[in-house]
């Protein structure tokens, strides 16, 4: 019998030369951002992700994320995936089947836990915020004595509406009166605003590298309160997933020992992106964020642009900019991209083009480029703006601060 399968043939390749643009684009998106060189650098290390050189970086790692989160609970655990893999680690090994689960909507992103916990067979009920509104502390905690969840989650901020959590430490504590437990979704909040576990009574804090840190994607950060862990512990179910167990990633990220090949340059990468926020301190990096986020609004404001989201509620970390009658944000983020070399993001859903304003985001001279072609951008596309108005009230709004 003749054998008719046909040989696979080599593929006709481009070199990443030719498929990147030669200008490098300024990420100024809703992640990832641009990571300093110290992060580069460590990024291209690779050790034995078992020896002894690991398990002290490990150790550092844990330690100066316990800062950053602001707790002292040694049940920090790094997972090799995304920030959502860090979502999926703290819903799977929380909840089992039948479990009550509040999720508290305010968009696109904060949905995704409900989406996780029904996945494990949870009872999952949604509390849907009003798109431009912050969660109101009352309303959750009625629906928390009508439910009477074992968890419920949040998000500080809600990236894909720029929704600000503003009454986060709030809802937390009252949660808590319930015997609840509090996840929190810190992807873009950790480090650009104050976020504290401990004494705010938060269960679980989730983060992604690429975003504040200033890390690469593909990295993130757990942190579980000592409650949180307990309730792990005492699971009598065996988990179904084998790689986000994390009494099975206890074993490497506390006991130095073998769970799976760690994503070692990562981790390297993780390391110098918390050592540079320690070195500049959750206060001064705060401080930063919000002076760098507050005069970018005012240079947008003062183009004759306008926001999506009301002061109260307005996340600093990813800025929404309400898209002028007549353009898509395709229309806006393409020419942006393609004749100014800085890169904006779309949104899921709202009709608005977002700035990213986290880690290295928030520089001075970030800043002056991406509102420059931002209102460039808007004149190309035949919105009248006053653009050197905007640049006016940018520096005048940098120099106040």
């Amino acid at each position: 019998m003749t054998d008719h399968v046909k040989t696979v043939q080599i593929p006709s390749i481009k070199s990443l030369d030719d498929i990147l643009p030669r200008e490098p684009l300024l990420m100024m998106g809703a992640g990832p951002v641009p990571i300093p060189e110290r992060v580069a650098r460590a990024n291209s290390v690779v050790i034995n992700h078992l020896g002894a050189v690991m398990a002290q970086v490990i150790d550092q790692v844990k330690s100066m994320a316990r800062y950053v989160f602001q707790t002292e609970s040694p049940w920090v655990i790094g997972v090799a995936g995304p920030a959502s893999a860090a979502m999926e680690m703290a819903v799977v090994n929380l909840l089992s089947s039948g479990d009550r689960f509040l999720c508290i909507n305010n968009g696109f992103f904060s949905s995704r836990m409900g989406e996780m916990a029904e996945r494990v067979g949870a009872d999952v009920q949604t509390l849907d915020v009003p798109v431009h509104c912050a969660a109101d502390p009352d309303e959750v905690e009625r629906a928390i004595e009508a439910f009477q969840p074992k968890a419920i989650s949040l998000v500080q901020g809600e990236t894909s509406n720029t929704v600000f959590n503003h009454s986060l430490e709030e809802i937390a504590k009252r949660a808590k009166k319930h015997g609840c437990l509090v996840i929190v979704d810190a992807v873009c909040t950790l480090s650009t605003m104050p976020l504290k576990m401990d004494q705010w009574q938060v269960d679980v804090v989730i983060t992604g590298g690429q975003k504040g840190l200033s890390c690469i994607p593909g990295v993130s950060l757990v942190a579980f309160s000592d409650e949180a862990w307990g309730t792990i512990q005492m699971r009598e179910t065996v988990l179904s997933h084998w790689c986000f167990d994390v009494k099975l990633a206890e074993n490497f990220w506390h006991k130095h020992g073998y769970h799976y090949t760690a994503p070692v340059s990562g981790i390297m990468a993780l390391h110098e992106a918390l050592k540079l926020v320690c070195e500049e301190t959750l206060e001064g990096r705060f401080a930063r964020h919000e002076r760098c986020s507050k005069a970018l609004q005012a240079g947008i404001e003062g183009m004759g642009l306008d926001l999506f989201i009301d002061q109260a509620s307005r996340l600093n970390s990813v800025v929404g900019v309400k898209i002028p009658h007549g353009l898509s944000a395709a229309d806006i983020c393409t020419h942006i991209s393609s004749v100014y070399k800085v890169e904006i993001a779309g949104s899921f859903g709202q009709p608005i083009v977002r700035i990213g304003q986290m880690g290295e985001q928030c520089r001075e001279h970030n800043l002056f480029r991406a509102l420059h072609a931002f209102g460039s951008t808007m004149r190309d596309l035949g919105v009248s703006v006053d653009q050197p108005l905007g640049m006016a009230h940018l520096e005048a709004a940098l120099q106040s601060r």
